[in-house]
């Protein structure tokens, strides 16, 4: 059974589907979560706090798809074509993602402000709200950091400043097909996997699954 929390940011989300975010009303996302207002402020404290625990709620979910798919029993490469389709996926499947990844934040999304300086809320919900958003680079450079730690020990030797630039490379192209789609529905998969898992990836090094 969800948490009311989760049942909150699960209702948030859903009133984001058809309203703009300055049209989503506390008293309604409460009032859809099943639970009272001052709940919804025990733990958000604010409608900014509800938006930066929304959106760092969907980057969550995002980098554990880059878990799963750097989890599968596969080569290097396949695992980062993988991560690549990914992205794509969740770009286009959720526009928090798609803004998290790329900076562009519409007037229908919480696009909260970066909050740096630490809080100073008595209540401990708070001052997770109160923590700041990544940003796309932020995002990238965790998923960078998860591959590398994934199939770096598969690659002995290879030099970590190029393979690094092989897993961005992976998050990037997929993001690319979010934001510039291809002609045929399909069409990423093969570009992707000739990019990735072709002669330009087993370049490097000689070692990615070839």
């Amino acid at each position: 059974m969800p948490t009311a929390r989760e049942s909150l940011l699960d209702a948030a989300l859903s009133a984001l589907a058809g309203l703009p975010w300055p049209g989503v009303r506390m008293v309604d996302v409460a009032s859809r979560a099943g639970v009272s207002r001052q709940t919804l402020y025990n733990e958000f404290g604010s409608k900014e706090g509800l938006a930066r625990a929304l959106v760092r709620r969907e980057a969550d979910v995002y980098l554990r798809g880059v878990d799963r798919a750097l989890a599968e029993p596969a080569g290097p490469a396949e695992r980062m074509v993988r991560v690549a389709e990914w992205t794509l996926v969740s770009a286009r499947s959720s526009a928090l993602v798609r803004a998290l990844l790329t900076g562009g934040w519409s007037e229908r999304l919480p696009a909260p402000s970066a909050r740096t300086a630490p809080s100073v809320s008595a209540v401990p919900a708070q001052r997770r709200a109160d923590a700041g958003v990544p940003g796309p680079a932020d995002l990238v450079a965790a998923v960078r950091d998860r591959a590398l730690a994934a199939i770096g020990p598969q690659m002995p030797g290879t030099d970590p400043v190029e393979l690094g630039r092989y897993c961005e490379t992976a998050v990037r192209l997929g993001l690319s097909f979010a934001v510039a789609p291809a002609v045929r529905a399909e069409g990423h998969a093969g570009y992707l996997r000739a990019v990735l898992a072709g002669p330009p990836g087993r370049a490097l090094g000689q070692r990615l699954d070839g």
